[in-house]
């Protein structure tokens, strides 16, 4: 890499985590994140909602998700290191207060607090849990894929297959304007599987029980 573009480079991941260690110092409102969700719930607010960028998919379950997860992807959004113009057009509207505060929503809502937590996921093909343990995918998600041991990584028990796939798909795309995430944790994880592998895995996650919800406002039931 050039000398001016490692400069660039460094300089921006600098930016991305400044801007996202200030979110996560900031105290999330749920109430007033309910009032800022206008341009979410289009999408994640309708159950089997699809989306056809990169491809057709289904747009991932909010609801129940780690508030932390979400600020660090908003955040990520809004700088470019992760890749996507709709999303990235959303976050940039978005203020730091506000991710916190649309995080907090997100995160208490559809949450059953009297249920048990999750146990160890079991089942799926011989094939599918080797993937996962060649993975290494309990290590920062959990034995049940849905208590992290970290509330910055996401749960993905139960979450949509076409989704995952097309998330750890983007893992390994490098170099494209418009498509790609730059973690280096799951680049270095999606990266040494191939599509079809990719595939597997995604189909075993989400099949598994989790936490996870979509929740339609009353005007779209």
């Amino acid at each position: 890499m050039k000398p001016l573009l490692l400069a660039l480079s460094v300089v921006l991941v600098g930016a991305t985590t400044s801007i996202a260690s200030y979110a996560q110092e900031l105290r999330g409102d749920a109430v007033a994140g309910e009032k800022k969700i206008a341009m979410c719930i289009g999408c994640h607010g309708i159950t089997g909602y699809h989306a056809s960028f990169p491809e057709v998919h289904r747009v991932p379950k909010l609801a129940g998700q780690n508030a932390k997860y979400i600020v660090t992807a908003l955040t990520e959004y809004k700088s470019g290191e992760r890749k996507h113009p709709t999303m990235r057009g959303i976050a940039d509207t978005l203020s730091a207060q506000d991710i916190v505060d649309v995080a907090a929503y997100y995160a208490g809502s559809g949450v059953d607090y009297n249920q048990p937590p999750l146990a160890k996921a079991e089942g799926g093909s011989d094939e599918a849990r080797a993937l996962v343990a060649r993975a290494g995918c309990v290590s920062c998600h959990g034995d049940s894929f849905s208590k992290p041991v970290d509330l910055g990584y996401p749960k993905i028990a139960g979450q949509y297959p076409d989704y995952l796939y097309v998330a750890l798909k983007a893992y390994k795309t490098t170099g494209q304007p418009m498509i790609g995430r730059g973690s280096p944790i799951m680049g270095g994880v999606a990266k040494q599987f191939s599509n079809e592998e990719l595939q597997i895995i995604a189909d075993y996650v989400g099949s598994l029980p989790g936490e996870l919800k979509t929740i339609q406002p009353s005007r779209f039931r």
